[in-house]
């Protein structure tokens, strides 16, 4: 029995908001900050200066996922990491997708080198996540995200794995603070591959 890395994808293994931002401008016309942090109030269009409202911004992103996937580029060192990460342990992608998207994201993953099995999921982390330990068995997990909400999740429905906030965009990285359910902010996949190593070779859940 191996120990459990569960990863997300999007800012993680994959670039997204940087495509999403190119897509936005040349299908629609909006203008997207990235740096503004929240997707809700971060597009403008530049027809009548006005704001993309949260109910339209699920709309965007839904004709992003996954007619415009193919957009995405991989995020440095990922690939590497992962698959030195996968000789000793086992690797589940947990992606805030819908379910018809998921054959989508294996695609996507596989083309970019990275074969895991892949789970979609709607809605906090931390119910699924508290699921694939349950399945796994093995008292070592490993969990990493860029959504301070989905760590508070994890912290919440399974304080034993340990909790890795990551974000790979670097306009994004630099106005979003360590989620402080998390127990470690590491932005660069050189460094993440030997804090979640360690965490494997400790053989130890996290304190809860």
């Amino acid at each position: 029995m191996k120990p459990l890395l569960i990863c997300d994808c999007d800012e993680v293994l994959l670039h997204m908001v940087r495509h999403f931002r190119t897509w936005l401008d040349e299908a629609h016309d909006i203008d997207f900050t990235i740096a503004h942090g929240d997707f809700s109030t971060a597009m403008t269009r530049r027809s009548d200066g006005s704001t993309v409202v949260r109910d339209e911004m699920w709309g965007m992103l839904d004709g992003f996922f996954p007619a415009e996937m193919a957009r995405q580029t991989l995020v440095p060192h990922a690939r590497e990491a992962l698959a030195a990460l996968a000789e000793r342990a086992d690797i589940v992608i947990l992606t805030n997708l819908k379910d018809h998207c998921r054959s989508h994201r294996i695609d996507q993953l596989a083309a970019h080198g990275i074969a895991h099995r892949v789970d979609c999921n709607q809605g906090g982390k931390g119910d699924p996540v508290a699921a694939l330990v349950a399945e796994h068995g093995h008292p070592v997990t490993v969990f990493v995200d860029d959504l301070a909400v989905h760590h508070e999740s994890v912290a919440r429905h399974a304080p034993g794995v340990h909790r890795l906030h990551m974000i790979s965009e670097p306009d994004l990285a630099t106005v979003t603070p360590a989620a402080v359910h998390a127990h470690a902010r590491i932005d660069d996949w050189r460094d993440a591959r030997g804090w979640i190593a360690e965490r494997f070779a400790s053989g130890l859940p996290a304190a809860a």
